[in-house]
């Protein structure tokens, strides 16, 4: 593992801590986490994690209405 940042494709380079794996990179390599915004994180396959979607709001229920319902009430009259 290199000792130093290399920085020879930028003309200046920050320098972030990864939230997760405390390593240093280039601050354009870290981004948010899913369940965490705040945290920044690297691009290592175990410092992110994905969206849990228990955190994702109710599902909103279907208004459901039949075209041409039947009525409750006998068409014909039964006394007839």
């Amino acid at each position: 593992m290199p000792l130093y940042i290399p920085v020879s494709t930028k003309s200046s380079c920050a320098i972030g801590v990864c939230g997760r794996c405390n390593k240093k990179v280039p601050y354009e390599e870290l981004r948010p986490d899913g369940n965490s915004p705040g945290l920044r994180v690297c691009k290592s396959p175990g410092c992110y994690d994905k969206k849990d979607p228990y955190r994702l709001p109710a599902r909103q229920t279907e208004n459901v209405v039949l075209r041409y319902p039947r009525p409750d009430v006998e068409l014909v009259n039964p006394d007839l």
